[in-house]
């Protein structure tokens, strides 16, 4: 069977707050890609997550929750004495603002044992991970994830990379850049966001952004740009492609990493890169339309 096998950080999301009152769930980015990606993958794709986690409570209902959502756990390490990272939202000013605890984070271990990486990306058709997935491990731990990415790629699957910049995850602006460039040599597929490009390597369009991975040896790069159009250029094609207009965005959370779970399945589907970011931006405009990284797979038929 085909696989998707993503890799990176899950943690605990509470949001709400009214009243004091929070919703416990799940998101990263990542396992958003990989949620959206088994919405759109026909039933004989597998999809699975590479993570750790801890040996607590929430841990095992993490996992729990991936399984029962036809995400593969097999793969998922465990470490003792750790948990998962955890995140609230709250509202001010009128935009959502984030405060992270990621101190006992498991997933910061992920790559602690290259064997079990190895393993879990063997016979992988699409090997997916982001910048998070590099910016939460150590030095050491990022180049024994980049190793088996390699192999995973050498062994026929297609690495895919989003670079979803987050200066606060790293020390500096300077590893920040260097590091991102070292993973983008390894990917097929980069689907970087334009703003974030910018702010980090100062392109001064989408096309500049493009142009500068195609130039690291990316065969196929769609730049996001929010609800702008996006800009792909692949081999047989270059164009921007603009989303429909008239969604309505009721929270913003997890709309980058749908477009990537959309684009990936399409394109995996023979779609061109073109008509994939079409249907990439319609999944997005769902998914905008309601609160939370995890839209209900039944909710995203239309």
């Amino acid at each position: 069977m085909p696989r998707f096998v993503s890799v990176g950080e899950c943690m605990i999301e509470m949001s709400g707050g009214e009243d004091g009152n929070y919703r416990l769930g799940y998101a990263g980015d990542t396992l958003n890609t990989a949620w959206y990606a088994r919405a759109m993958l026909p039933e004989e794709w597998d999809v699975d997550y590479v993570t750790a986690l801890g040996d607590d409570l929430y841990s095992g209902q993490m996992a729990d929750f991936f399984d029962e959502n036809g995400i593969g756990v097999d793969y998922i390490q465990m470490v003792e004495g750790r948990r998962p990272g955890l995140y609230m939202i709250h509202q001010q000013d009128g935009d959502r603002h984030f405060t992270y605890w990621r101190g006992q984070s498991a997933a910061r271990y992920m790559a602690e044992d290259p064997e079990a990486l190895y393993e879990a990306f063997e016979g992988a058709d699409i090997a997916y991970f982001s910048g998070i997935s590099l910016a939460i491990l150590h030095a050491r731990a990022r180049g024994k994830l980049l190793k088996a990415l390699h192999l995973a790629k050498q062994g026929g699957a297609r690495v895919v990379f989003d670079p979803n910049e987050r200066p606060a995850l790293w020390t500096s602006p300077a590893v920040m850049g260097s590091t991102i460039a070292a993973a983008a040599i390894l990917a097929d597929v980069v689907l970087p966001t334009f703003p974030d490009e910018q702010a980090l390597f100062g392109d001064a369009s989408p096309e500049a952004v493009a142009e500068r991975y195609l130039s690291w040896g990316a065969e196929e790069v769609v730049v996001k740009n929010g609800a702008e159009p996006a800009f792909v250029a692949a081999r047989e094609s270059r164009g921007f492609v603009a989303p429909k207009p008239g969604a309505k965005s009721v929270d913003p959370t997890g709309a980058g990493d749908s477009f990537n779970g959309a684009y990936l399945a399409a394109r995996a589907q023979g779609l061109s890169p073109l008509d994939a970011a079409a249907e990439a931006h319609a999944l997005a405009a769902i998914v905008i339309g309601h609160k939370g990284a995890l839209v209900p797979h039944e909710k995203l038929a239309g």
